[in-house]
């Protein structure tokens, strides 16, 4: 219930959301008709088919968005059709086509032959309108979608999103009523009325090329960021409970979505964090929760370094369940620690289990996942989870994500991102011996990481994981702006405020990366941090991609990450993260930039420590 008045209040939002005015005009064009006959039928209409089209997309596949791509430019002709009406009522007349005709049909059922309001006709444009209609994507519309996609096809993501159109609608509806009021007033003045509804026809002509040349999608949605985006994610962390400063973990979408997604006030992160406060206190912790049954891990697609597992052959053992993924850096920053856990409680009874559930398409390879668990120096065993059947089973959301299981096959703790190292250890010593092991160690392992695995300076930090990629991309300050799936020359300016980041050249921007398509092009970010990764892979034909980066437009020197030289060259040899700046004089605000000097690069994800 709590994620469904989340989703509610998130569509609400959007009235203030600069994504929202190229459909205003759709809507203030019923202004002057009775709302329960018009208004309300267009509102329904519009919010139906946006739940619908957006679940589909969701779970769907492709072809769904092709289709909805058709379906977008034949609801763009129907509605211009429909405003060329408003601005010349003689025009049907004139014209003989049968689209023209068909919007010329509708006008006249819209308006009645008696001045009276058509709902079968309101509604149509309101399904027009909903295809139409592409809000800006903040934390709530995005933790509903992600969660789509990775929870699978079910009525909950149909009902979320069918929740957020409602508010959106809600709020339109409100200022429909008003906008009716200002209209009534106006058409009592002498000739105002014709002047008002040739000025709906226009504004509904401007917002059917706002959304046709992607106006939408771009530049509003960019806006829409800056002004929505952070009310939105207040409003997730206020009801969900988030902690301040909370568990440093990559989430599976733009928002914090674990600590809503079961409707527990407290959410998931801040009772992990509650746990380890409870077992902080050495041989007078407190005796663990039991928070159900573990999931088999019977839905790997592959497993690593291991035969199968299943539940009956780790019945009696103790059992830590690793989510994670070898490209983010949380996972690469707590793998010391998972490491060292498994080598020294290995004959004391402790298995650890390593789930791989990918974020990024090439992390599905199965050869790229080999590859990394070798670099990483990882031989306990791992299930390559490429479906998430493990991960919903688990129902996690986080990377990297803990669960501690008992003997008995039962999730006693869990704990998500970095951190809590030392209560963890503790979790594994008890289970251990609940399990009946005399012999367990009570001390704590000292774990000394360097290179990109060192523990990142998160009281520095000034800058937050940050999207290449259209579906969750944040604050790009090239121009033009985004366009997706198609090779466009950006150019980004010289001064940037913080955390804000560019192309420079021929990129052609998908949906989880950017990848260059000119000889040479450039990535530029304004960023404050210790260190600053990014993750990159070479075009399909393998080849090794040269770079140079800058530093404020000079050569790293003894700020230079594991990956590059002193002065700025490297190259991008594999698909995996790479850090490219460690600062030797602390955390200070910097401009960072790499070029790249061959093409075929593709640029993830930003992440810093």
């Amino acid at each position: 219930m709590l994620l469904i008045v989340l989703a509610y209040l998130g569509g609400v939002l959007t009235i203030v959301s600069p994504c929202i005015l190229p459909v205003l005009p759709f809507v203030f064009a019923r202004a002057d008709q009775p709302f329960a006959k018009s208004g309300l039928p267009l509102l329904a209409g519009m919010a139906l088919t946006f739940a619908l089209v957006a679940s589909l997309a969701a779970v769907g596949g492709g072809w769904v968005v092709a289709a909805n791509e058709y379906g977008r430019w034949l609801a763009l002709g129907l509605v211009a059709v429909f405003a060329l009406t408003l601005l010349w009522p003689g025009l049907s007349e004139r014209l003989t086509r049968p689209l023209v005709a068909a919007g010329s049909r509708l006008s006249e059922r819209a308006q009645g032959t008696d001045g009276g309001a058509r709902p079968g006709a309101s509604l149509l444009l309101g399904v027009a309108t909903g295809l139409l209609w592409a809000p800006c994507a903040g934390p709530i519309l995005g933790l509903i979608l992600t969660g789509a996609a990775l929870q699978g096809a079910n009525t909950t993501s149909s009902l979320l999103l069918l929740a957020y159109a409602a508010g959106a609608a809600t709020s339109m509806a409100a200022a429909l009523l008003l906008g009716g009021k200002v209209f009534a007033a106006l058409k009592r003045m002498l000739g105002a009325g014709e002047w008002v509804r040739r000025g709906l026809g226009a504004a509904m002509l401007a917002g059917v090329g706002a959304i046709a040349l992607g106006l939408d999608t771009g530049v509003l949605a960019q806006v829409s960021t800056a002004s929505t985006g952070g009310l939105e994610q207040r409003l997730v962390d206020r009801l969900s409970g988030r902690p301040e400063g909370g568990a440093m973990a990559m989430q599976a979408g733009p928002a914090m979505m674990a600590a809503v997604d079961r409707g527990e006030g407290a959410g998931p992160a801040m009772m992990a964090a509650g746990g380890a406060m409870r077992l902080a206190g050495g041989p007078s912790r407190a005796a663990l929760p039991d928070e159900g049954l573990a999931p088999a891990l019977d839905g790997a697609t592959d497993w690593l370094n291991s035969i199968p597992l299943t539940a009956e052959q780790l019945r009696g053992k103790v059992v830590l369940v690793d989510f994670w993924t070898y490209s983010c850096i949380n996972c690469l920053r707590t793998l010391p620690y998972v490491k060292a856990w498994a080598e020294k409680y290995r004959d004391q009874g402790l298995v650890v289990v390593g789930v791989h559930a990918p974020e990024f398409a090439f992390e599905r390879k199965l050869s790229n996942v080999e590859k990394a668990i070798k670099d990483l120096g990882i031989s306990y065993p791992v299930a390559v989870d490429n479906g998430y059947k493990i991960w919903r089973a688990f129902n996690n959301q986080y990377w990297p994500a803990h669960y501690f299981i008992d003997a008995q096959g039962r999730i006693r703790h869990h704990h998500f991102g970095e951190g809590g190292y030392a209560e963890s250890e503790r979790v594994i010593q008890q289970l251990l011996q609940e399990a009946g092991s005399k012999q367990v160690d009570q001390g704590l392992i000292d774990v000394q990481a360097k290179g990109v695995q060192q523990a990142a300076d998160m009281a520095a930090v000034r800058s937050h994981e940050t999207y290449l990629g259209y579906e969750r991309a944040e604050q790009f300050a090239a121009t033009p702006a985004a366009v997706h799936n198609q090779a466009t020359a950006y150019a980004t300016p010289e001064r940037l405020p913080l955390n804000a980041w560019g192309l420079s050249g021929q990129w052609t921007v998908g949906p989880e990366s950017a990848t260059l398509d000119g000889a040479t092009g450039r990535i530029t970010y304004r960023f404050q941090a210790r260190d600053l990764h990014l993750v990159l892979g070479p075009g399909s034909d393998g080849k090794p991609v040269r770079f140079k980066v800058l530093i404020d437009g000079k050569a790293p020197g003894a700020s230079r990450g594991m990956d590059v030289a002193a002065d700025g060259s490297g190259s991008v040899t594999e698909q995996r993260l790479y850090q490219l700046v460690r600062q030797d004089g602390g955390a200070a605000e910097r401009t960072f930039s790499i070029e790249f000097l061959d093409p075929g690069i593709s640029a993830y994800a930003f992440t810093f420590g």
